[in-house]
C-alpha cells in the first residue's frame, strides 16, 4: 500500500528553465510554483561565465558586467553550442559549453539551497522542443556535473503551456510562441483539463535574440566603417553590450544609439524602415515553422483559441507586430514570458512526485524529429531516408515499414537509425546502427522493421524477416543518461579544481564589475564621477563592515540605474 506521506515529499520539487541569455529556478510549495531569487534579489540569472582576475569562477550579473571589461575571460551564449566539441578558453581554464552550463546550474542550485535551508539534489529542466538527443544528454550531463539529478527533461514551449493551463484553467487550442535567446520553438496543443495534449512541435535551434542582436551589430558596424578584426577586443565588446542595451529599449517607431567605447563619441540613429530592414531575414526566419506547426496539427491559424508568447525575445515590438499580423490577434500578455517556462517545469516537478494539488494533469508530448533508417545496404551516407515515426506523432507509439534485401546471396543486414526531415541520410543525424545476421535463400527477402517509442525516450527495434520467420531486437536507449565514464570523470575533476567566488559577497562583487563597465562606457565628467565612485566602494569593502557595505552598495546601485548604466 502506498504510503500516505508520499503525496507531501520532503525534497523540495524543483524546475529550472537553463536558459541562451538567462536562467531561472523554482519550486512547488503549497500548491503553486514559486520563483526563487538569487544573491542578488533577482529571478533571473544571466547565463555567463567569467574568470575573476584572482582566478575565481563568476556566475550571472557579475560575469555579464565582465562580457565588455574582460572579453578574453568571459562567455554568454554557450548554450547554443552544447552538443558540439566547441571549447571555450577563459584564462588558464579550458571549459567545454555543458561545463560552462554546469557552472550555471550550480549557483541557481545554490540559490535554491539557500532559500530553502536545505540540500537539493534533483530537478525537471527545460531544454528547447527541437534540441537533438545529443543536445538533451549533454544537458543532462551538466546538471550531472552541478550534483543534480534530472527526474525529467520537459520541452520549453511544453512547460510554458502547463503553466498557461494551470493559471487559466480553460479548454481551448493554443499556440506556443517561443522565442529565447538562442532558440526559436512552435508547440500547438489542446487543452481539455485534467489533460493537456501537445499536438505539434517544431523550431530552429539558430534562430533568437542572441541573432536579432548580431544583426544589429553588423549593421551599426558597416554604417560606422568599422571592421572587428581592427577592433581591441575591450572596444568590440563594450558596442555589442551597447547594442544589446540598444536592442532592449528599441520602441516600434526607433531610438538612436550613442557609443563611446573606443574614445570617439558616435551616434547612429534607426528609425522604423532601418530596423524592419536589418531584421527582415530573421523576421521571415520566423514564419516557417509556424506555418510546419499549424500544418501538422491539422489546424489553421483561425481554428487557435490563444497564443502564448514565451521568451524574452517576444518582447520586442516587431516580434510581436509580426504575430499578431500572422494570426490577426493579439497574443496573451499577463503572464511573463521570461518565467513562464520555470514555473512550469516546477509544476512537472509536482507532477513527477504526485503531488496532490496537481496530480491528476495528465500531459502528452510528440516526437519532434522524424525517425526513420537508411534503405540502402550498410547505411551508406549516400542513401535514402526511409522515416518510420514522422514528426509530431504522439508518443507512446509503435510504427512498422516494409523493407527488401538488396541481393539474393546477402549474408546480413544492416539498420542505420536516423533522425531528421531530409530525404538523405547523410543531411540527417545517426542515432545508432547494427548488423542483423541474414540466412541467404537465393531469393530477395523482405522484412518488417517496427519502432517503438516510448514516454522516457526508450525506442525499441524489432527486425522480422517475413519468408522465415526470424526475429531480431535492438534497444537505443534515447533518454539522456550523459557520457561516458571517462568523459564524465574527467569534467567532474576539472570542475572540482574551481574556485567558485562566495556566494554570499557576490552582490559587492556585481557591483564592482558594473562600475568597471559604466567607467569604460563613459566619457568626461561622468567617467570621473564613475571613478569616484568606485574608489569610494574599494574603501568601504577595506573597512569590512557588512552595515556601511550594504548601505554604499545599494546606493551606488540607484545611481547606476539613474545613469542606465
Amino acid at each position: 500500500m502506498q504510503d500516505a506521506s508520499f503525496s507531501t515529499p520532503a525534497a523540495p520539487l524543483l524546475g529550472i528553465d537553463l536558459g541562451t541569455t538567462n536562467s531561472l529556478i523554482a519550486v512547488w510549495q503549497q500548491g503553486e510554483a514559486r520563483l526563487i531569487a538569487n544573491a542578488l534579489g533577482e529571478v533571473l540569472t544571466p547565463s555567463v561565465v567569467s574568470v575573476d582576475d584572482d582566478g575565481s569562477i563568476l556566475v550571472g550579473q557579475a560575469a555579464r558586467a565582465r562580457l565588455a571589461t574582460h572579453p578574453e575571460r568571459t562567455v554568454a551564449a554557450f548554450k547554443r553550442f552544447m552538443g558540439s566539441d566547441k571549447q571555450y578558453v577563459l584564462g588558464e581554464h579550458r571549459f567545454s559549453p555543458e561545463e560552462l552550463s554546469a557552472l550555471v546550474l550550480g549557483a541557481l542550485k545554490q540559490d535554491a539551497e539557500a532559500y530553502l535551508g536545505c540540500p537539493v539534489s534533483e530537478a525537471v529542466i527545460s531544454v528547447p522542443a527541437y534540441f537533438s538527443d545529443e543536445q538533451r544528454k549533454r544537458t543532462v550531463f551538466a546538471a550531472e556535473l552541478a550534483g543534480l539529478k534530472v527526474q525529467r527533461l520537459i520541452n520549453e514551449p511544453t512547460a510554458a503551456a502547463m503553466a498557461y493551463g494551470l493559471h487559466e484553467q480553460k479548454c481551448e487550442r493554443t499556440l506556443v510562441f517561443d522565442l529565447g535567446g538562442g532558440t526559436f520553438d512552435v508547440t500547438v496543443l489542446e487543452y481539455a483539463l485534467p489533460l493537456i495534449e501537445v499536438h505539434a512541435s517544431t523550431g530552429d535551434n539558430y534562430l533568437g535574440g542572441e541573432d536579432f542582436t548580431e544583426a544589429l551589430l553588423q549593421a551599426c558596424m558597416r554604417d560606422w566603417g568599422l571592421k572587428p578584426e581592427t577592433m581591441q577586443p575591450q572596444a568590440l565588446a563594450s558596442l555589442s553590450d551597447a547594442v544589446e542595451q540598444f536592442k532592449r529599449e528599441l520602441g516600434e517607431s526607433g531610438a538612436t544609439l550613442r557609443w563611446s567605447g573606443d574614445g570617439e563619441p558616435r551616434e547612429w540613429p534607426v528609425d522604423e524602415l532601418k530596423l524592419q530592414s536589418i531584421w527582415a531575414p530573421l523576421l521571415a526566419r520566423v514564419r516557417a515553422p509556424i506555418e510546419q506547426a499549424l500544418r501538422d496539427a491539422r489546424l489553421s491559424p483561425r481554428e487557435l483559441d490563444s497564443l502564448v508568447l514565451v521568451g524574452g525575445a517576444t518582447r520586442m515590438p516587431q516580434v510581436q507586430q509580426l504575430v499578431a499580423k500572422l494570426f490577426g490577434r493579439l497574443p496573451y500578455r499577463h503572464l511573463d514570458p521570461d518565467t513562464i517556462v520555470a514555473l512550469g517545469a516546477a509544476s512537472q516537478a509536482a507532477c513527477k512526485a504526485r503531488d496532490a494539488a496537481i496530480d491528476e494533469l495528465i500531459l502528452t508530448d510528440v516526437c519532434p524529429y522524424t525517425l526513420g533508417i537508411a534503405s540502402s545496404r550498410g547505411g551508406d551516407v549516400t542513401g535514402a531516408f526511409s522515416p518510420i515515426i514522422e514528426r509530431n506523432t504522439i508518443i507512446p507509439t509503435s510504427k512498422v515499414q516494409r523493407f527488401y534485401s538488396t541481393h539474393a546471396e546477402q549474408k546480413e543486414v544492416r539498420i542505420a537509425v536516423y533522425q531528421g526531415e531530409r530525404p538523405w541520410v547523410r543531411d540527417n543525424i545517426l542515432v545508432d546502427s547494427f548488423d542483423v545476421p541474414l540466412r541467404p535463400t537465393g531469393e530477395i527477402q523482405s522484412l518488417d522493421v517496427r519502432f517503438s517509442y516510448d514516454i522516457n525516450g526508450l525506442l525499441e527495434v524489432d527486425v522480422t524477416f517475413i519468408e522465415s520467420g526470424q526475429k531480431h531486437s535492438h534497444s537505443i536507449d534515447r533518454s539522456p543518461t550523459g557520457l561516458d565514464a571517462d568523459a564524465r570523470q574527467a569534467s567532474e575533476q576539472r570542475l572540482a579544481k574551481l574556485k567558485i567566488h562566495p556566494r554570499d559577497t557576490l552582490p559587492n562583487r556585481t557591483l564592482l564589475a558594473r562600475l568597471e563597465r559604466a567607467w569604460m562606457q563613459s566619457l568626461g565628467d561622468e567617467r570621473e564621477l564613475i571613478s569616484s565612485w568606485l574608489d569610494a566602494f574599494n574603501q568601504v569593502l577595506a573597512g569590512q563592515q557588512a552595515t556601511d557595505i550594504n548601505r554604499e552598495r545599494q546606493a551606488l546601485s540607484r545611481a547606476l540605474d539613474d545613469l542606465r548604466y
